[in-house]
């Protein structure tokens, strides 16, 4: 066993000069998961601007800062056990674009729709999907979906832990409480655990079979939490690289769309942020000693709300700010290097980074202009959903029946085909079921 290994057996051609990740970034970047993510909202509309960030763009951009973290922590840390088991580009990159592919349409809100209609049936959650896109759903192979190495599905491994482990019995899934002429969702109830699905427990199983009983053991600890699912506690070197990629993509590329759109204003920012950035203000002062003055802060804030010149400039410096703040960490229980060690941000500049992604959950995820279309997105899901589960011979695409015929596993099919969707189509099917005058049987289904 080690880590370039595949489940099923291929074999490259011999004129093929890709190494194995190379080989699975190809794959990635080929898959139809991975296209469909250009219609999968990342967090405003799609239809609103050709500006913004998709999934698709942010999951670039995710891989891009990932490989560029990579390779600061390399120069950084030359002497460091860990720096030789660092993941060359194509691998980092392979991971940092297929980390949302499991995602639904309409975001966070699409998951939580699809938790509650599989309530009953193992669950949902969007990371646990993009392992079971990976290695079940995609069509490299004839069983082993993408067929991608082992060290890349530990890398997409972002919560160790089954549904079924995770889950807090008390917190079930259900439908708002309280008089009302809707059936609507009990949001809090309904978010997911962060885990792998039960479903994928046999590749789980494949995945970390190189390590030994006691880092197997050691890697899958969960914390347990009365008012919440439990959470798990370890993850991947690759894994930790990505995920700290992807809370500066959040952080600061989400911020750039929410100001360029004009979603949030100068003095909202100003407000939020004033004396929360230290470091950065700091280093802006030591690089750029005659660019803003005494006020560096001023400085900062007038260049993100000023032209697009300005903006880019800084949204530049802040990405820098942080790869350039990534160390590593160590857990010393664990053996195996790929899961003893871990990047994270210094603890000044994770301060100042959770600071950013606060400001964009309070003032742009929780406005009530996302939040009216993420309401809006819930409803359309689970309609769908109850409409293919209550006759799926009679409205599931002949494609997908075919699969769900031969599954014992049907629910998970229909969810399957749902979270597969793209925000468009989604709309589209629920206007062709629910819609008097919208449809045709010219559709293409």
């Amino acid at each position: 066993m080690n880590w370039l290994e595949r489940r099923e057996s291929w074999s490259q051609q011999p004129e093929d000069a890709r190494d194995g990740a190379a080989i699975d970034y190809g794959r990635v970047i080929h898959s139809g998961s991975f296209r469909r993510l250009q219609g999968k909202t990342q967090i405003l509309s799609l239809g609103d601007s050709d500006f913004y960030r998709t999934r698709l763009t942010h999951s670039l951009e995710v891989a891009q800062i990932a490989g560029g973290i990579a390779r600061q922590l390399e120069k950084t840390y030359p002497g460091h056990p860990a720096t030789e088991h660092l993941p060359g580009i194509s691998m980092i990159h392979a991971i940092g674009c297929t980390h949302d592919l499991g995602h639904p349409p309409f975001g966070h809100g699409g998951e939580v729709a699809l938790n509650y209609c599989m309530r009953e049936e193992g669950g949902f959650e969007g990371n646990g999907q993009t392992l079971r896109i990976l290695s079940k759903l995609e069509l490299f192979s004839a069983n082993a979906g993408a067929n991608l190495t082992r060290r890349s599905l530990l890398g997409v491994l972002k919560y160790p832990a089954a549904y079924s482990r995770v889950r807090n019995s008390d917190i079930v899934p259900a439908l708002a409480k309280g008089p009302s002429a809707l059936n609507l969702l009990d949001v809090k109830s309904c978010k997911p655990p962060k885990c792998y699905m039960d479903s994928e427990q046999d590749v789980v199983d494949w995945v970390l079979a190189p390590l030994n009983a006691s880092d197997r053991e050691t890697f899958q600890q969960v914390t347990e939490r009365s008012d919440k699912h439990a959470a798990t506690s370890h993850k991947s070197l690759d894994c930790s690289i990505m995920d700290v990629a992807d809370d500066i993509a959040y952080g600061v590329h989400d911020l750039e769309d929410a100001i360029a759109l004009g979603i949030v204003s100068e003095d909202t920012f100003r407000e939020s942020l004033d004396e929360k950035c230290p470091t950065f203000l700091e280093a802006l002062k030591e690089k750029y000693p005659g660019e803003s003055g005494n006020d560096v802060f001023s400085h900062f804030v007038e260049g993100l709300f000023g032209n697009s010149g300005t903006r880019k400039r800084f949204i530049s410096r802040l990405v820098h700010h942080f790869i350039s703040a990534v160390e590593y960490s160590e857990v010393p229980q664990l053996m195996e290097p790929l899961v003893r060690y871990r990047a994270e941000l210094r603890d000044d500049q994770r301060t100042f980074l959770n600071e950013l992604q606060g400001f964009v959950v309070k003032h742009v995820i929780k406005s009530p202009e996302v939040q009216h279309l993420e309401f809006k997105g819930q409803g359309m899901v689970v309609s769908v959903f109850e409409a293919m589960q209550s006759d799926p011979n009679r409205l599931l695409p002949r494609d997908i029946l075919v699969h769900f015929e031969s599954d014992e596993d049907k629910s998970r099919i229909i969810c399957d085909y749902i979270a597969g969707m793209t925000d468009s189509y989604l709309l589209k099917t629920y206007e062709r079921l629910f819609s008097p005058r919208m449809g045709s049987v010219f559709d293409k289904l």
